[in-house]
């Protein structure tokens, strides 16, 4: 019994010897230290946690990059939009001045123009992003406003998160061009009507189109502050995921250097192991006999 009980916790210590050096080349082989629950089970809940933190701020930074794109497709739009006004009104003033104003045949030459920045700028309203309206709500429609000018969207507005609790509008209302009677696509038609009838009206017609204009001029500064917000989130999340992947590899990963000396350790130990058995566990009579 006794060389029975001793062969057993010999071959068990050699058991537990050859483990550790399986265990290391394994970890040598993947680059890991923990790969499975039975390596490392704080180890293992430590690193699904920070898997899952690097995960929702990839989600952040997806949607801090869409949302960049949209208001990027909006301020563009946007500012073609003022240009259109800044053109309209300069045609205004050149068919409230002379020789246009005692020329009807000019006049009528400046309301075409005009005309056909009111048909700019319906098309300016209508800038869509992945076949969607910027200016049209969370509308499922193609376009934000029809030929009249009649608004077709909603008053609903697009949302991206971009931190825990951190969300932007990454539309724009179309408040800014109006959605009632009166809006900016009304007041350049009536400028062309008042430039070939009746140039009496384009005064009043002037007030109206730089209120317009005066409303764009905002939105473009409100796009642009929020188009930092986003530029900025998307800049933390990028920091805060390259933090959590230094700290995943701190969890998981091995130190190459020291799994070389320490496979080296062990592997020597475990053949010297193997060498004093030999000398000291040798076979019995009883052993031939079985």
């Amino acid at each position: 019994m006794t060389e029975q009980s001793t062969s057993a916790k010999v071959l068990a210590g050699l058991r537990t010897s050859q483990n550790n050096v399986d265990r290391l080349r394994e970890q040598m082989t993947t680059g890991k230290q923990v790969s499975k629950p039975s390596d490392s089970p704080t180890g293992v809940v430590s690193a699904m946690q920070v898997r899952s933190d690097i995960a929702t701020r990839d989600r952040y930074d997806r949607s801090a990059t869409d949302g960049v794109a949209r208001l990027s497709t909006a301020e563009n739009a946007l500012s073609t939009g003022s240009d259109l006004l800044n053109r309209a009104r300069d045609l205004v003033l050149q068919g409230m001045s002379e020789p246009a104003l005692s020329n009807p045949s000019a006049r009528a030459g400046i309301a075409v123009e005009v005309r056909s920045l009111r048909e700019n700028m319906l098309s300016v309203a209508n800038t869509t992003y992945l076949d969607r309206p910027v200016f049209g709500g969370t509308t499922d429609k193609t376009s934000a406003f029809l030929d009249t000018g009649v608004y077709q969207g909603d008053t609903g507005s697009v949302q991206r998160r971009v931190g825990d609790s951190t969300q932007v509008r990454v539309d724009v209302s179309a408040d800014v061009f109006g959605t009632a009677a009166g809006n900016v696509f009304d007041v350049l038609a009536s400028i062309a009507t008042g430039l070939e009838t009746n140039p009496a009206t384009l005064t009043g017609d002037l007030d109206r189109l730089d209120l317009a204009k005066s409303r764009v001029t905002n939105e473009l500064a409100a796009v642009g502050s929020r188009y930092s917000q986003l530029t900025a989130a998307q800049d933390t999340a990028s920091t805060q995921v390259l933090a959590l992947t230094s700290r995943l590899s701190e969890i998981e990963d091995i130190d190459m250097a020291k799994a070389v000396i320490d496979l080296q350790t062990q592997t020597a130990g475990y053949e010297a192991a193997l060498a004093a058995t030999a000398r000291v566990v040798q076979p019995s009579l009883l052993d031939f006999l079985r």
